[in-house]
Parts: C-alpha cells; sequence; structure tokens
C-alpha cells in the first residue's frame, strides 16, 4: 500500500469521505487482492469433514495430558476458573473469525484479512509469526506421540525410529492431498470424541462410586486439600500466591484451546464454505463447555490437587488425571487404551498445525509477502512446495533424541508459545476493524451466513485479554529471574514488532481508514460458492446432519 492511499469507489460517488450506503470501495491492484487467477486451491473438504475438524482437529496432548498441570498448578476451581476465562477468548477469536470468513471464504485467512482491513504490514507480521508457531508445533506433537509410545516400549534406541515413521505419516497425509488430510481428521477427531466423551463418563463413575472399590468421592477433594492451590511463589501471602497459581494455569490453558481457528483457515477448501463454517463455528461454544469446562471439572472431582502422581512429567497417560483416578479406584486396563488413544490426538495434532502451517505460507506466497514459489500448486489443487517446505520442519522432533540437541528444541519451542496469543489477538484486533469498515461502508452484516449479536464487544472481550495474557506469559521469572527464561518469554514481542515495524518502512503502508476498505475485490459472491440446500430426510440422515 502506497503513502498516497491509491482507491477508487465503483460508484465515484465519494463525499467528504462518507460511502452512500451500497457503494463500495475497489482497492488499487498494487494490493494482490484479487488473486483468483492463481489461487487455485480447490473445495474438496465436505461438510463431515469440516464439522469434525471444528469440534475436535486441535485436541491434543495439552487437554488430555495438561488438565493434569492444571490441576496441580491452581487447584479445582482455579484451574475450572483459568479453564472458562480462555475458552472465552478463544471462543470471541473464532466468533470473530467466523464472521469475517462468511464474508470472504478465500486464501490467506485472517493474515490477509489483517492486511486488507487495517494494515498490510500487520498482515505480514501476523502471517509470518502464525506460521513460525504452528511449524514449530508439528515437530512438539511428533515428539509428544513418540514419548507415548515409551508406554510401551522404553527403550530409547528406537525412539529415533518411532519419530521417524511418525514423520513420515504426517507429511504424507498432508503431501496427498487435502481430501486425504480430511478424511484421516475424520477418523481422528472421531477417535477423540469418543475418548474424551468416555473419559468424562468415567469420571463421573468414578466420583459416584461406580468403580471396582465403590468409594463415592462426591466433592471429597473440594475439602480437603481445597479448591484453590498456590503458585509456591508467595508461601508467606497465601492469597497472592492463590491468585498467581491462576495465572500461570491460564497461560497453560491457552495451549490446550490454540488451534480451533483450523476450520477457518480450511475455508477456501471446504465444499459450501459460508454454510458450513457458520453451522461449525455455532457449534464450537458447546464443544467448549462440554469438553474442555465440563472435563476440567471431572478432573477436579476425581483427583486431588496435591496427589504427587500430577507432579511426575512422563509424557505418556500416567501423568493423566484420568488414568491416576482409574488406579486409584482400581481400574486396571483402561490405562492403555487411554494412552492409545493420546497418541492418536497427538498425531493428528501434528497434522493439523502442518496443514495450518502450509496454507498460512500458500496464502502470504499469493499476495507478494512470501516467495512466490510457495503459491505453486499442483493440478489436484494442492500447494505442493508450501506443504514440502513446512514438513522440513517435522524434522526437528530428531533433534530430541540428543539431550544437547534437545535444549536447542526447546528454545524454539519456548520462542512459539506467545505466538498463539499474537494470532487470536489479531483476528480480534481485525474484527473490530471490520466492524466498522462494514458500518461505515452502509453493508449489512445481519445478511451474512454467520454473525454474532455480541459483537464488537466479544473482539474487544478477546482483544484485552490477549494482551494481558501476552505480558504475563513469562511472569514467574520475575520471582527467580534468570536471563534465558525471561527471553524466551517475551523475545517473540520484538521479534513481531520487528516484523511490523520492518515491513511498514520498507513498504511504507498505513492504516486503513473505514471509507477506504475493499470488502469486494477477489471475494467470491454466496452465488459462486454456495450448491443447493438439501434438508436431510428420515431418521438417519437427520442425526447425520445433527452430529456433522
Amino acid at each position: 500500500m502506497s503513502s498516497s492511499r491509491d482507491y477508487r469507489s465503483d460508484a465515484d460517488s465519494l463525499e467528504k469521505n462518507q460511502l452512500e450506503v451500497g457503494v463500495h470501495v475497489v482497492a488499487d491492484g498494487r494490493h494482490k487482492f484479487d488473486v483468483a487467477s492463481i489461487d487455485l486451491v480447490q473445495r474438496r473438504l465436505k461438510q463431515r469433514h469440516v464439522q469434525m475438524i471444528a469440534i475436535a482437529g486441535t485436541l491434543g496432548t495439552g487437554l488430555f495430558l495438561g488438565s493434569g498441570k492444571a490441576l496441580s498448578g491452581a487447584g479445582p476451581v482455579g484451574a475450572l476458573i483459568a479453564y472458562a476465562l480462555v475458552g472465552s477468548v478463544a471462543y470471541s477469536s473464532l466468533c470473530s473469525i467466523g464472521e469475517m470468513t462468511s464474508h470472504a471464504p478465500i486464501s490467506g485467512t485472517f493474515p490477509h484479512f489483517a492486511a486488507r482491513w487495517v494494515d498490510p504490514a500487520l498482515g505480514f507480521a501476523v502471517g509470518w509469526n502464525y506460521f513460525y508457531t504452528n511449524v514449530i508445533t508439528v515437530p512438539v506433537e511428533i515428539t509428544g506421540a513418540q514419548i507415548l509410545i515409551t508406554y510401551w516400549d522404553s527403550n530409547p534406541n528406537h525412539a529415533g525410529i518411532y519419530t521417524a515413521v511418525i514423520i513420515v505419516f504426517a507429511c504424507a497425509t498432508n503431501i496427498f492431498g487435502v481430501r486425504y488430510f480430511g478424511e484421516a481428521e475424520f477418523m481422528f477427531s472421531l477417535i477423540k470424541l469418543t475418548m474424551i466423551t468416555g473419559l468424562i463418563l468415567v469420571g463421573l463413575i468414578i466420583d459416584l462410586g461406580g468403580a471396582p472399590d465403590h468409594h463415592r468421592l462426591g466433592f471429597q477433594y473440594w475439602k480437603n486439600p481445597g479448591i484453590l492451590a498456590g503458585a509456591g511463589l508467595e508461601p508467606n501471602h497465601v492469597s497472592l500466591d492463590r491468585f498467581l497459581g491462576i495465572l500461570n494455569v491460564l497461560v497453560q490453558a491457552s495451549f490446550s484451546f490454540q488451534g480451533m481457528e483450523l476450520v477457518a483457515i480450511a475455508a477456501s477448501e471446504t465444499e459450501n464454505p459460508r454454510r458450513n463454517i457458520a453451522k461449525a463455528v455455532r457449534r464450537v461454544f458447546f464443544r467448549i463447555l462440554i469438553f474442555y469446562i465440563l472435563g476440567i471439572f471431572i478432573t477436579g472431582l476425581i483427583v486431588p490437587y496435591n496427589d504427587p502422581n500430577l507432579l511426575q512429567s512422563t509424557g505418556t497417560a500416567a501423568q493423566s488425571p484420568y488414568v491416576i483416578a482409574m488406579s486409584n479406584a482400581g481400574i486396571k486396563i483402561l490405562p492403555s487404551i487411554i494412552n492409545a488413544g493420546v497418541m492418536t490426538s497427538a498425531f493428528s495434532a501434528a497434522n493439523s498445525f502442518l496443514f495450518c502451517s502450509s496454507r498460512i505460507l500458500y496464502g502470504l506466497a499469493l499476495r507478494g509477502q512470501a516467495p512466490k514459489i510457495f503459491a505453486k500448486c499442483t493440478n489436484s489443487g494442492l500447494p505442493l512446495i508450501a506443504v514440502g517446505f513446512s514438513s522440513i520442519f517435522a524434522f526437528l522432533a530428531l533433534m530430541n533424541i540428543k539431550s544437547g540437541s534437545a535444549t536447542v528444541f526447546n528454545w524454539f519451542v519456548n520462542l512459539s508459545t506467545v505466538g498463539g496469543f499474537f494470532g487470536w489477538g489479531s483476528i480480534n484486533l481485525t474484527y473490530i476493524f471490520f466492524h466498522r469498515g462494514m458500518k461505515h461502508q452502509g453493508i449489512d452484516r445481519t445478511k451474512l451466513y454467520y454473525w454474532n449479536r455480541l459483537q464488537p464487544w466479544l473482539s474487544i472481550w478477546g482483544l484485552s485479554w490477549c494482551i494481558f495474557f501476552i505480558l504475563i506469559n513469562g511472569f514467574e521469572s520475575f520471582w527467580s529471574f534468570t536471563a534465558s527464561d525471561f527471553l524466551t518469554a517475551y523475545i517473540n514481542i520484538p521479534l513481531f514488532l520487528g516484523l511490523y515495524f520492518g515491513y511498514k518502512l520498507v513498504k511504507k503502508t498505513e492504516v486503513w481508514k473505514p471509507e477506504e476498505m475493499d470488502f469486494v475485490t477477489g471475494i467470491p459472491t454466496p452465488e459462486e460458492t454456495e450448491g443447493p440446500y438439501y434438508p436431510p430426510v428420515g431418521f438417519w440422515e437427520k442425526v447425520a446432519a445433527f452430529l456433522f
């Protein structure tokens, strides 16, 4: 975008920077908003793929294993507060990106939205930051899957073999094309949903005294040891220490929720994207309520927060609070089954994050914010170069085999942890601009396939908390300060600002004003993306429509 702000109206009726209702701005061609001629991905994800990806696509070890750490860190009510708060931020972010995607189901997703409606420099910074965050999470999840295998085979000499096999499968699933990715995620999501539902039911049975020991727990662990745990940073100030415990778990909980925006990233490759994304976003509230909030609530009923087994870091199902509760209750068979399910979820999450990173890179390349070679597609619509380049990072998982390399690998991971907050924050910030621009240009957002009555307050809520999460991410380092901990917690802030201001200075971009925002160019009409709707007929079709 040039400093002269070149734009034109499709009706040449600008007067005092106010647009008449129904008259919209079309941006100058240099911004590359219209990339239809080179955007060759194909809409191959079906409704059932999208719905299952939305419900369980990125459910991973963060929820299944990380809930135990959250429980020990803040206690049952503290963890519940943390998960509910972070869940509300995740929900606000998904509602924001869902509405923008309902208007523009195109490649590039929210980094492009940021470039289109806030500032091209923000789109550049968000895109590259989000690409790094996702691409480095791929080897993290692969490593998690390999560690889970040690539950059955603890021979360290086999770690490299297992890691290599998982890498090959994750890369192959993405390289074969989006249809294979969709089918794989559909099956993995079914497994994960079955497992989390089963765990919640088993936890409830244990709590009510249905386990082999027939001991009814009720709310006894809320009374002893209590509902809140301290962070151990201020032992002489109990209330402050408990508050710090909740703050610490806020950061942990957010990692369990990140990646929920995957369904919107896949919009450009989804059949009937506006209809299916709208349906998926509406269901997310119930996903958060049932699988996260109810899950952490049951966890706090069946395991005391001071159980020593919660403090172990095996990386296998042995540290899951559900397995600990089963062992305490005398249930012997299920832990191994749970470990297999969690391993599947870790592989699925790696698969999903690899898909995300490749599509973000592809979207950046389409509009000249990444090398154009990454925009090349095969005849079947696969951005093969972007997928191949993103797949290379999966091999970083092999660094964990040697202890020296593992230290460097952990640095990479820590540098990426705050990247998800920047992603959520940018989504909510972009929506605030989007909402203001739509209102200024007289576009009725209630005509979209998805819109939320609580906007723009939802996005303001989400943005405010994302800023807070970024600032408290490394607060523990102020109690026992080390330069390495402080840098890994906060260095992403200057890196992000460097990307933003660096691009801004080089390209001389400016923030879009409401009357300059382009809501038309390169955005397909509903008639171009949506096929005819056929309501379900018969009992089983209605059941399938309800589930998928």
